[in-house]
């Protein structure tokens, strides 16, 4: 409780089965009396006139057609707590589906790194790249150095850390469980599992990851327990097995562990010597500048804005029907979705359909923009 301008003011909280939080309470004797002065004006919109006394959260409203006006109330019943029931072995069996180090959690299954070639090629590359290099707006797969994972960008000359599978990740397991749940793009968790391992060998062998000192050709559920991450113990503190709880405590309780070094005395900072350049190079050909502004654009054909909100937003979906949506270009295709008119393929391509979020994700365009990357598609697929 508090004290408020002379007047005591208590305010009660109830957590109810919705997890939501409710403030109810009293202002005076009279609002405790239920005697509140603030005058309903509209249920619908929560609209009162209080007194100048009344304080919002400290006042009691009247009911008006079952509720508390301008505030909803949950009136269930607030004592004891349901905790459910145990899971039986089918619910567990559906949610327990990790796949880990030891193996646990494996399909039974058989895949090459010739087959995972041919799904990569026609699932994959048109993001992720041809043979997992990159530049296509989502993460390169191959490639990288462990060396680089010590690169700082404060090093001059140096690039940033290349972390691809074979550089970083320290675990086989994780890859194979992250295609099975989230791969291929359009279509999540339609891989069998011979497609599943026919994918991890592929990756795996174009980032040099060998099995007993040879390239894996084949990958099942026996050799892959046998798979040796590069990076396999890059990581710290160790997560891993029956200790990692205790093995992360005792790594924190060492300052020294994460950069903590000597004592924090908070008296000499900012006295320290700045460094300066002292020879600075000007004589430089062609000289210094600070321009950033972007080269210009290639004036051999006309380029509208349409096509230029299209390569940047929607070539990833639509420039093969990979994703499942319509190939620019692909007359069939585009006469098929055509057959519903294009105010509702408009209608669609703002509001979202299928796996495609509304404007393709790019909330920032309007309406009209998207009509007209409607029309430009269109017409280059006649």
């Amino acid at each position: 409780m508090i004290k408020l301008n002379n007047k005591l003011i208590i305010l009660g909280v109830s957590v109810v089965a919705s997890s939501a939080l409710f403030f109810t309470g009293c202002l005076g004797t009279n609002a405790s009396a239920g005697k509140s002065s603030a005058k309903v004006e509209s249920a619908a919109n929560g609209m009162y006139s209080p007194t100048k006394d009344a304080i919002d959260g400290g006042v009691t409203y009247k009911r008006e057609n079952g509720m508390y006006t301008a505030y909803a109330i949950n009136e269930q019943a607030t004592t004891g707590v349901n905790f459910g029931r145990a899971p039986t072995a089918n619910e567990i069996k559906a949610w327990d589906t990790d796949i880990m180090p030891d193996g646990t959690g494996l399909p039974v299954g058989s895949g090459t790194a010739d087959q995972g070639e041919e799904l990569y090629d026609k699932d994959c590359a048109v993001c992720h790249g041809e043979f997992g290099a990159g530049g296509k707006g989502y993460p390169t797969l191959t490639g990288g150095s462990l060396k680089s994972l010590t690169n700082q960008r404060t090093c001059p000359g140096k690039d940033a850390p290349n972390r691809t599978i074979g550089s970083y990740w320290p675990q086989a397991s994780t890859l194979i469980w992250y295609i099975r749940d989230a791969m291929p793009y359009a279509n999540p968790k339609s891989y069998t599992p011979d497609q599943m391992y026919a994918m991890t060998a592929y990756l795996l062998k174009e980032n040099g990851v060998q099995i007993d000192g040879e390239d894996i050709d084949e990958l099942n559920q026996d050799n892959f327990t046998k798979i040796v991450m590069p990076n396999r113990n890059g990581f710290y503190p160790n997560i891993d097995g029956p200790n990692g709880i205790e093995d992360v405590r005792a790594f924190y309780k060492d300052p020294k562990n994460f950069g903590a070094v000597g004592t924090r005395c908070m008296t000499d900072c900012g006295k320290e010597n700045v460094a300066r350049i002292g020879n600075e190079i000007t004589a430089v050909v062609p000289a210094y500048s600070t321009e950033r502004s972007l080269p210009p654009e290639s004036t051999s054909r006309p380029i509208s804005e349409a096509e230029k909100i299209y390569e940047k937003s929607c070539v990833v979906c639509h420039k093969t029907d990979t994703m499942g949506a319509p190939a620019v270009g692909d007359k069939n295709a585009w006469a098929t979705v055509m057959e519903q008119g294009i105010k509702m393929v408009n209608h669609n391509a703002i509001n979202g359909i299928g796996g495609m979020p509304p404007k393709g994700g790019a909330m920032d365009l309007s309406d009209d923009q998207v009509k007209d990357v409607v029309k430009f598609m269109v017409e280059s697929s006649k």
